[in-house]
């Protein structure tokens, strides 16, 4: 009789990330290489968000003068993405790491960690409409949107973020729908399509037609400016007729002529503010939309027509929405030189 073929390392597999080489990869298969590569990549992924958020709430801290508004707004922004990089997107990639994608962990870690996924991505995505909100009233309502103002709808925003990501986060565990299946060992977001309607809505699509609003009116306050700065520019000065005063009309028409100069020669100091808060906003936003769109049409299509959409393509959406936690802090602050100077004191000993 044969004996049975005795199985060495070479033959033995393993699962790889977002299930590349058919479910698993094999030493001396070309994919190996490849599945390293990605599993390599979300590991640092998931570092670089969780110390560059870190990064940015150390200096909010330790700075005084950033302590008020907005930085109030980008310090929450921050808070929600360190929890991503820290609570959510570990576990993600120790299921990303199980063979079929199968949850090991058990039911109560299950309910954590959708919990904290749904709560954590939803206050970082209501965080960036907040930022969005406040630009956008900065520069439409400067004279109304005093500081005091600001600070206490800021505050306010704050709060109706969290409050809201909890409720949308913490409603399966009332009995809307089921997170855990032990007998297929799946651990996923409650498929429950009326939960899937209000949870997409509340988390992600009602904050897109907020931050799309709002860019739309920024953009067409920035075109109502510049348009009315060229029109003044080339209307014609009018001719002063003689002033028969013991004031010299000169000095007058001197006077007159260096006040409209400099109104119309070159940007004053507050349209440069307004115009990079709005290229700030305005990059904040695309790549908001262009990481989180994928997931949630697949999220809201997936539970109402049952579609069978391939689980690669689903880990993928998932981790393209996650890397949106590390982009964020980058965006606002590379618009923002204090922070670049805050940054560089955190490291470097003054002389």
């Amino acid at each position: 009789p044969k004996c049975p073929r005795r199985r060495t390392p070479e033959s033995l597999s393993f699962p790889s990330p977002f299930g590349l080489g058919g479910g698993g990869w094999r030493s001396r298969e070309p994919f190996s290489i490849f599945s390293i590569l990605i599993l390599t990549l979300l590991v640092l992924l998931t570092i670089a968000t969780f110390l560059w958020n870190l990064l940015v709430l150390v200096t909010i801290l330790r700075v005084k003068t950033f302590h008020r508004v907005p930085h109030n707004l980008v310090a929450s922004t921050a808070v929600s993405d360190v929890l991503v990089a820290a609570l959510v997107m570990p576990l993600s990639l120790v299921k990303e790491l199980s063979a079929g994608r199968r949850w090991r962990l058990g039911r109560a870690l299950c309910h954590v960690w959708i919990s904290f996924d749904v709560l954590c991505c939803t206050a970082s995505i209501w965080n960036v409409t907040a930022i969005a909100l406040d630009r956008y009233w900065s520069i439409t309502r400067h004279l109304e949107y005093t500081l005091r103002a600001r600070r206490r709808v800021s505050n306010a925003m704050i709060g109706l973020t969290w409050a809201l990501s909890a409720v949308i986060s913490l409603a399966p565990l009332s009995g809307w729908g089921e997170t855990y299946s032990p007998a297929q060992q799946r651990c996923q977001v409650s498929q429950e399509p009326s939960y899937t309607v209000f949870s997409t809505c509340g988390a992600f699509y009602l904050p897109l037609c907020v931050v799309l609003f709002v860019y739309w009116k920024i953009y067409k306050a920035a075109r109502f400016r510049i348009g009315g700065r060229r029109s003044n520019a080339v209307l014609p000065l009018p001719e002063l007729g003689p002033v028969k005063t013991s004031h010299e009309p000169q000095m007058v028409f001197t006077a007159r002529h260096a006040t409209i100069t400099f109104q119309t020669d070159g940007e004053t100091w507050r349209e440069q503010k307004e115009k990079k808060a709005a290229l700030m906003v305005g990059i904040l936003i695309g790549v908001f939309v262009l990481c989180w769109i994928p997931f949630f049409i697949t999220e809201l299509i997936s539970p109402l027509c049952s579609c069978n959409i391939p689980p690669v393509w689903k880990s993928i959406f998932l981790w393209l929405g996650y890397s949106n936690s590390f982009f964020n802090p980058l965006i606002y602050t590379a618009f923002n030189k204090n922070y670049n100077n805050a940054f560089k004191n955190l490291f470097v000993r003054q002389r």
